[in-house]
């Protein structure tokens, strides 16, 4: 009902608001699990890119480079072996964990790419696993999703 100067009542304006709220609660609760699934890929992927330039930074600059993954404290960093300076620092979201397979969490590429050692490791985020493996001779790997 409009009253006699053209606006709206309190009781009106007090309705619209709380089915407004109503509605903007629902949708932050529906988009929570759309929100885990976009940041668990958005990190795999940034994972992998990551281990892909520590590769190329070893072979391009001619050094031994690590890949140091530290879950105590939610980071990983990528550095030169020889020099103390980080080339790289992520820090990883709360809802991911890692576990050690075959192989640690500490992954060296020498100056041709190779890494030192072979073997897998796991990231896992809830229900999901990825199961990063590398190979031995190029230090070539490979995800999968279990």
């Amino acid at each position: 009902m409009k009253s006699s100067e053209g606006g709206f009542t309190l009781l009106e304006s007090m309705f619209v608001l709380s089915v407004f709220l109503i509605i903007a609660s629902f949708s932050a609760f529906l988009l929570k699990p759309q929100f885990l699934f976009l940041e668990r890929q958005q990190f795999i992927s940034q994972l992998k890119a990551d281990i892909l330039f520590a590769q190329n930074y070893a072979i391009s600059h001619q050094t031994e480079v690590i890949l140091q993954i530290r879950p105590e404290v939610n980071s990983y960093y990528i550095k030169e072996r020889s020099k103390e300076n980080l080339i790289l620092n992520r820090q990883i979201p709360d809802s991911i964990t890692f576990r050690e397979g075959t192989m640690s969490l500490y992954i060296q590429f020498l100056a041709d790419g190779n890494v030192t050692k072979f073997g897998t490791f796991y990231v896992v985020s809830g229900k999901n696993s990825y199961r990063f493996t590398f190979l031995i001779g190029k230090g070539r790997f490979y995800v999968e999703e279990e």
